[in-house]
């Protein structure tokens, strides 16, 4: 019988998981904290079965391939199933960083079938809101929050190079300042009806790119053809920021694009830039625990307020 617990577990084979297995600490030698030589994820479990098991399943997969990691990725997906059964409603945070190496400093031996990993899983129990969701048009139902005041920040993600961009790796310190911001600017809200529920964030370019913890969605007013380079659009086409060289490639984001696919309206990716932020008509943050968060408001970094309908 696995013990349902808020402390790490640590992993140590794929294969035969030590799923009683407290972890007490950790050494000064993982290279997860010395360089953030890993990645994360984090899953909803509702009725002992994973949300999206599936797209986790390819972020693992990808991420293993992107940072030279051996995972046995179905192994680690039924041992994580076996947590999810125990746990029931809740979360579950995965951590997978790069075994110790004999090789000084950042290096690492290159094999064939990537270095030895060390796996660690958090279960927290909680409830996750599902009341209201939102049908894609494939049929998929998202969870859908309620809607949020959101803000923009004056702090910028990092831009980085392939096959780095996009990846959920523990380098997530540009995201730790933009939350900081994000929580200095609610300790000064005169009362929780003026607290910020998320924040669009910049890349180094100077485009908005996803929020704190989340990426983005949005609508634009309708734009009419003035030129043959103009752009040509109507309030119903769905937009996401490109993630080429900054942000993460959310599990959720996936889902919804994937679920948009196939439609007559299939979601574009679109730089947004400051001289769109006055022209938008909608806009929702997503991530794979809390589904949609629609947002009710923007506040721009001048003081200005974008109300949505």
């Amino acid at each position: 019988m696995i013990k349902q617990t808020n402390s790490w577990i640590c992993l140590q084979s794929q294969a035969t998981a030590s799923l009683d297995k407290p972890l007490n600490s950790v050494s000064l030698d993982s290279r997860g904290l010395a360089y953030g030589d890993g990645f994360f994820t984090t899953m909803g479990v509702i009725d002992g079965a994973i949300l999206w098991q599936d797209y986790h399943r390819q972020r693992i997969r990808s991420h293993a391939t992107a940072l030279q990691l051996d995972i046995d990725s179905d192994a680690l997906c039924i041992d994580l199933q076996i947590h999810a059964k125990q746990l029931q409603q809740g979360v579950l945070k995965l951590i997978i960083t790069r075994a110790p190496q004999a090789v000084r400093g950042y290096g690492f031996t290159p094999k064939v079938s990537g270095s030895q990993c060390k796996i660690w899983l958090k279960a927290m129990p909680m409830n996750i809101a599902t009341i209201d969701q939102w049908q894609l048009p494939n049929g998929h139902l998202v969870p859908m929050q309620p809607v949020i005041p959101a803000a923009c920040l004056t702090a910028q993600l990092a831009c980085f190079p392939p096959p780095l961009a996009g990846l959920k790796s523990l380098n997530r310190l540009d995201n730790v300042l933009a939350s900081g911001e994000l929580q200095r600017l609610n300790q000064t809200a005169p009362n929780l009806d003026k607290k910020f529920g998320e924040g669009l964030v910049r890349d180094m370019t100077g485009s908005w790119i996803e929020g704190t913890m989340s990426n983005i969605f949005y609508r634009l007013n309708s734009q009419k053809q003035t030129s043959a380079t103009a752009e040509q659009f109507d309030n119903t086409q769905w937009f996401t920021p490109p993630l080429e060289h900054s942000g993460v490639r959310g599990v959720m984001r996936t889902v919804i694009m994937e679920g948009f696919a196939t439609s007559t309206t299939p979601i574009m990716e679109r730089p947004l830039r400051d001289e769109d932020l006055p022209k938008l008509s909608q806009l929702f943050f997503c991530n794979a625990l809390r589904g949609i968060m629609p947002v009710s408001s923007l506040t721009l970094l001048t003081g200005e307020v974008i109300n949505f309908a």
